[in-house]
């Protein structure tokens, strides 16, 4: 069974095919959020901290830590940010930028094994993103995506997956520890992209072997009632091999999604997750009260 060992200070967390789905928390990211990329570009990280505190209550099994902020020390922001998010919780977490620099900054201040996200096809990028994983020793996140864009097809997406899952192997990285993103596309504007993520899911699982990774709200972009169309995307990704997905953990809807799809494929033994999260307490007072009708009902009889 493949498992992508990941690490913090104190708690180790596997994303394997045998294993529950991982939920990576998507809050610490200030792309789109106004209030979050000025705080941090002020290295004020009140929002970071209550959303660190948040999503691990809500059950993230680790966080993805982005500090991609226009005209601002990225680089320094986000090693600060991962060295904050670490003395916070202690669930892994997921090294997020676009920039090389800051993502060397970030593996040079983090305190474990964690996922780097991320390398794509490109050549360029390959040979500068691989050194730094081998060189760390963590797992990284691959995109299907290469100097060409971002293609339509799912079996062109299949084949850059299957170049990155190679160069790792030239760097004597194991396939275990490459996490594939397959891309997937909004429903809204693509109609056989549901159908499309599904089957290449499928093969990311059967034929190469690895586990996966996506940005779960990409699929109900632009669409109205997104939680219930997310929920109903991962149940079904989950079903087809999908081992992980980069989301907002304080979405019920989704979250319970997961939990169902894990007990369905086998995923959560004896349902024992599922009936500690909503088994419902008996009232106070109901179990001695039993009790107590029992022993009037012995002592009429007698």
């Amino acid at each position: 069974m493949t498992r992508t060992v990941l690490e913090s200070k104190t708690k180790t967390h596997i994303i394997g095919f045998d294993r529950p789905f991982t939920v990576i928390g998507e809050r610490i990211n200030p792309t789109g959020r106004k209030k979050l990329a000025a705080e941090m570009k002020e290295y004020n990280f009140e929002t970071v901290t209550a959303d660190a505190l948040a999503q691990a209550a809500a059950g993230a099994h680790m966080l993805d830590v982005n500090a991609g902020i226009p005209l601002a020390n990225e680089p320094d922001i986000l090693a600060k940010t991962i060295k904050l998010v670490q003395s916070l919780v202690d669930i892994p977490l997921c090294i997020d930028s676009s920039i090389v620099e800051a993502l060397e900054q970030g593996l040079a201040a983090y305190e474990g094994r964690p996922l780097l996200n991320s390398v794509t096809g490109e050549e360029e990028r390959l040979e500068v993103v691989l050194p730094l994983v081998k060189k760390y020793g963590c797992a990284v996140v691959g995109i299907s995506n290469d100097e060409t864009g971002i293609s339509e097809d799912p079996d062109v997406r299949f084949q850059v997956a299957k170049k990155i899952v190679e160069h790792a192997a030239d760097y004597g990285i194991p396939a275990h520890d490459v996490v594939i993103d397959p891309l997937v596309m909004p429903i809204g504007a693509l109609g056989n992209a549901g159908v499309g993520a599904l089957n290449l899911i499928r093969r990311l699982h059967d034929e190469l072997k690895v586990n996966t990774t996506c940005g779960a709200s990409n699929m109900s972009f632009g669409l109205p009632n997104r939680h219930s169309l997310n929920g109903a995307f991962l149940s079904m990704a989950v079903g087809a091999g999908m081992t992980s997905a980069i989301m907002n953990p304080l979405h019920e809807p989704e979250m319970h999604a997961i939990w169902g799809a894990d007990v369905i494929a086998g995923h959560d033994k004896d349902c024992a997750a599922w009936i500690k999260r909503f088994r419902e307490a008996a009232p106070e007072g109901e179990a001695q009260g039993a009790r107590g009708g029992r022993s009037t009902r012995r002592r009429r009889s007698a």
